[in-house]
């Protein structure tokens, strides 16, 4: 694992280069973006470079630091994460009493804090200090998918690094290159994952993702022109698919804000599922009133589900719905 695996964030890459090789490496950071755009990965590769032993603008993958990191046995590398959706004062308590310690092996030790915005207050306090005077050989890297929920005096002591999902033309040759994709399968990828390459390689290695979409597209289009055998087909879907229920409602919801872009404006680069546009023009039967209807009715549907309500009922009744005038 190095910077040359990791796809797009060229200019935050350069830029972390650029503070290694002038030894301007801040003693704490703040990687923060949209959540699977990559920032964990940057965040490993370059914890993964300040501690090898070559000290170059790269991990070198040979030295005995290298190898630790990989095999996730670094003695100077502390990766931090919630336990139970929050990091609690007591883990923040521990990892600065580590501090106090000068590293093992290298130069250098470095605190990877996951999800950081779960720290609550007392956490953040506790860190404080630490993060405004911290031991001249110890790096920070907070990774976080927004600054809200963080002190504005934790943000201030950090040199924050902004990530933003990748441009889709990235995504779509990276399918196409790595997964061997048609253009049509990573052009929707790359729409449906919204920019984020670890939704992109998620969905790529689910075997069954694509063919789930053909059948929920197959499933909508059967109820929307009063199949009665596809509603009790798509129950028996729905009931074999029941894991995957919050992905499927996803798909549905996806499919009708398309056909209400479609009913607006036509074909537009605004369509996830571009790769349907014939699909989507024989739908155009239905008015953006009952369309938002549909939205709202799957919406009601995923709450229902997430509160554990009757799930047969909850999709059965979603489906007739579907079907009312």
């Amino acid at each position: 694992m190095d910077f040359n695996d990791i796809l797009g964030h060229e200019d935050v890459i350069r830029n972390l280069k650029r503070a290694m090789k002038k030894g301007n490496v801040s003693h704490s950071y703040l990687f923060v973006g949209p959540e699977a755009v990559g920032k964990k990965r940057v965040a490993m590769a370059f914890s993964k470079a300040l501690l090898c032993e070559n000290g170059g603008l790269e991990p070198c993958n040979k030295c005995t630091s290298c190898r630790k990191f990989d095999s996730s046995n670094h003695p100077d590398f502390y990766y931090v994460e919630p336990i139970k959706d929050s990091i609690k004062k007591e883990q923040i308590e521990e990892i600065i009493k580590t501090m106090l310690t000068r590293p093992l092996e290298g130069k250098r030790k470095v605190y990877f804090i996951d999800d950081s915005y779960t720290m609550n207050r007392h956490s953040q306090n506790a860190f404080l200090k630490t993060l405004e005077e911290p031991p001249s050989y110890v790096n920070i890297i907070l990774i976080s998918t927004s600054s809200k929920n963080l002190l504005p005096t934790i943000i201030s002591r950090c040199e924050v690094i902004k990530f933003s999902p990748l441009e889709n033309h990235e995504i779509i040759n990276f399918a196409i290159e790595r997964y061997k994709k048609t253009r049509e399968e990573a052009e929707f990828l790359s729409s449906y994952s919204k920019g984020s390459i670890g939704r992109t390689i998620e969905l790529l290695e689910n075997d069954q993702f694509l063919k789930i979409r053909e059948d929920t597209i197959n499933i909508i289009d059967g109820v929307l022109k009063g199949d009665e055998l596809k509603v009790l087909n798509s129950l028996v879907f729905f009931d074999e698919n029941e894991e995957n229920c919050e992905e499927i409602l996803d798909m549905v919801l996806y499919w009708f804000r398309d056909l209400y872009i479609y009913n607006e404006i036509g074909e537009s680069d605004l369509i996830i599922n571009r790769d349907k546009m014939e699909l989507l023009s024989t739908q155009t039967f239905l008015s953006r009133s009952k369309i938002n209807d549909i939205i709202e009715l799957v919406l009601v549907t995923k709450e229902n589900i997430q509160r554990k309500v009757n799930y047969q009922l909850s999709i059965e009744t979603m489906l007739l719905r579907m079907q009312e005038e």
